[in-house]
């Protein structure tokens, strides 16, 4: 795969957005490879406007609620201070199909400018790999990260890329949030996946489809690592009988919740965060760590394998990592930092929880399998 830089067209069509950043903000549930290129500037996102050009402009790929979500988003502050120590522009491109847009195009042999896609989680990457082979995709979609200052300072578990391309930026944990308003003030969240399956909680969970959402995902996978890949259907089963609410996607499952068509959701234990800064009623935003566990969805960056700015693409790299912008990314994004000396403000972490156990599949568990188990559920759940 070869391309010419600097020559992409861009398109008018700002991409969907997340209705709340009460979460870190999910990617947006899109099939369709459409060819959006949006520019972040000061004050927010606009579509369609001419792209630089030079060797000093790095053209970095995300999902779109990166830099559209309309509450808070890190994309715009990002691409100021990025400016602001580099003699570089840095312009956005957030199609509404994420990832599976440059795959569609390596696919297809068509070129594309984007230099580091900012986003990726373990399923994704999966997938660029898995996809190889088809069409005119012969070459690596990413190259090895090499030198990053900063990842001597990682959490421990959050790298997630047995190659070494992907380098972790942030993370989020999937847990339930749940109302203590709802039933006169005296509902209380289950303490563990047997108990969201007893009658006291019948219809009061709402989850996501696996198949076409990643809090959804993760959920599913964290339901296998508790009952097993031989097990979780049955699980499900049970929860399916204690009428839980399956939405297509998380903006739509958190719509209905804070709607309080049922007391628990699906989510991220950073709900808080959000909450608190807009001064909503934490009780209706408490937590919960079903067996004192959650599934962590850690999110990285990766350097296109042909990208003709690789210094600018490294830099770029290790600026996400300096403390000061991964406590930037961690509170606009709603989410935890992936070093360990982010200078957080001191009442971040009363509001984003960690849980007492983050569990996760690594790359290796998982490909080969993600698919397999997330097409038995859509076979029995959703008529897939």
């Amino acid at each position: 795969m070869s391309r010419s830089r600097r020559e992409f067209l861009t398109a008018a069509g700002a991409s969907g957005a997340a209705l709340l950043a009460g979460c870190q903000a999910e990617p947006v549930d899109q099939e369709t490879p459409t060819p959006t290129a949006t520019e972040a500037d000061g004050a927010g996102t606009t579509a369609g406007s001419p792209t630089p050009s030079g060797a000093d402009t790095l053209v970095v790929a995300t999902y779109p609620p990166f830099v559209n979500a309309p509450s808070t988003s890190p994309g715009a502050w990002l691409k100021r201070r990025f400016e602001e120590q580099f003699d570089a522009t840095l312009v956005y491109q957030t199609p509404e199909s994420e990832l599976n847009y440059y795959l569609e195009r390596a696919i297809q042999g068509v070129e594309f400018e984007a230099d580091v896609y900012v986003g990726l989680n373990t399923g994704q990457l999966i997938d660029a790999d898995d996809r190889r082979g088809e069409g005119q995709f012969t070459d690596p979609l990413f190259a090895e990260a090499g030198d990053v200052e900063g990842m001597d300072r990682l959490r421990d578990g959050l790298q997630f890329d047995p190659r070494n391309r992907a380098v972790p930026f942030d993370t989020g944990y999937i847990s339930l949030v749940w109302n203590a308003t709802m039933d006169g003030g005296e509902f209380v969240a289950p303490e563990t996946f047997e108990a969201l399956t007893e009658s006291e909680y019948e219809g009061d969970l709402i989850a996501q489809n696996p198949a076409s959402s990643s809090t959804g995902e993760a959920f599913m996978l964290h339901t296998i690592k508790e009952y097993g890949p031989d097990g979780f259907l049955d699980y499900w089963d049970r929860l399916q009988a204690n009428g839980v609410t399956v939405l297509g996607n998380w903006t739509d499952s958190y719509t209905a919740y804070t709607n309080e068509e049922a007391p628990m959701v699906v989510s991220y234990s950073t709900d808080q965060v959000f909450a608190a800064a807009e001064d909503q009623d934490l009780q209706k935003h408490q937590i919960r760590f079903l067996n004192d566990q959650a599934y962590a969805n850690p999110e990285g960056m990766a350097r296109f394998a042909d990208t003709d700015a690789p210094g600018l693409a490294g830099e770029f790299m290790s600026f996400m990592l300096q403390p000061e912008i991964q406590a930037g990314i961690a509170q606009r994004n709603v989410a935890f930092p992936a070093i360990q000396d982010a200078p957080l403000p001191e009442d971040y972490s009363r509001y984003a929880q960690e849980p007492p156990e983050p569990v996760t599949f690594t790359y290796d568990e998982l490909q080969g399998n993600v698919d397999e188990w997330t097409d038995q559920w859509a076979r029995r759940f959703a008529g897939g």
